[in-house]
């Protein structure tokens, strides 16, 4: 099942399949639901008005997103690259407690075809495509989407306690285009692909998997959980497999993330 958010007249309202959820329920409130009733809700829903295309991002507006850094080797050697600090980033790797920090509210978020931002006093600034976990407040895993963790590595790599700056700022966070709903052991071996258009000619396009992610969702989420309430769920941005040697972003750029069955359009601004 897909989970999409849609812009109406006199708000927004979700979907599911490309058919409208009734008015009162949105994600915060089936978030709030064990999994399998969640399920079986959505599935005992007769089809109603279809929904028209999705122009929102899918979390409610007081929904956290939050990240994991460093669960894949090609981010570990790109952080140990930028930083003048680079064996922390090696520690963070093998360590057993994962790095985790908070990332945006869900207002914040850019959905498709929405934009994204660079920060004006940052000279290397790069997306980072992202296999993005939805929790539920039973801390299990409901779904997932596609995500653009925007950061700012110059920043990061001046020292690690710039950490905040250089990732959270207004267009740092993309989520979309809807949500897969999938039983946790379905998201495993997901293909992740990062396109980026400079001046209609693509300027950079790679492709990974997150069969080569280091740790395990389940330990990610655990960790993230472990102190932390989610009384109407959370998304977990779960690191990135891509990152652009010797680039940065630019205004007017477009940058396409696909994650699986879900896939985000964004264009740069400054």
């Amino acid at each position: 099942m897909l989970l999409t958010k849609h812009n109406i007249d006199n708000g927004s309202r979700w979907a599911v399949d490309g058919h409208f959820l009734p008015p009162s329920l949105n994600l915060s409130t089936l978030l709030e639901m064990p999994r399998e009733k969640m399920f079986e809700v959505l599935n005992s829903l007769s089809e109603a008005e279809p929904a028209v295309d999705e122009s929102e991002a899918p979390i409610d507006p007081y929904q956290e997103v939050w990240a994991a850094g460093v669960t894949y080797l090609q981010s570990r050697d790109a952080r140990k690259a930028e930083s003048t600090v680079a064996d922390m980033y090696q520690k963070v790797y093998e360590a057993k407690r994962p790095e985790l920090f908070f990332k945006s509210l869900g207002w914040r978020v850019a959905g498709d075809g929405g934009t994204i931002r660079i920060r004006k006093d940052s000279q290397w600034n790069v997306p980072e495509p992202e296999l993005v976990l939805v929790i539920n407040q039973y801390n299990e895993i409901v779904g997932y989407c596609a995500g653009n963790d925007v950061s700012s590595r110059d920043i990061e790599g001046e020292n690690p306690l710039y950490l905040p700056q250089a990732k959270i700022y207004n267009g740092s966070c993309a989520l979309g285009h809807g949500i897969w709903l999938r039983e946790p052991d379905e998201i495993k071996d997901i293909p992740i692909q990062l396109t980026i258009q400079r001046a209609n000619e693509i300027v950079f396009n790679g492709e990974a998997n997150t069969s080569t992610m280091k740790r395990a969702l389940s330990e990610l989420v655990e960790f993230l959980t472990r102190e932390l309430d989610f009384p109407q769920g959370v998304f977990l941005m779960t690191g990135t497999c891509l990152v652009p040697d010797e680039f940065t972003l630019q205004p007017e750029d477009v940058v396409i993330v696909q994650v699986g069955e879900t896939k985000i359009e964004n264009k740069v601004q400054a």
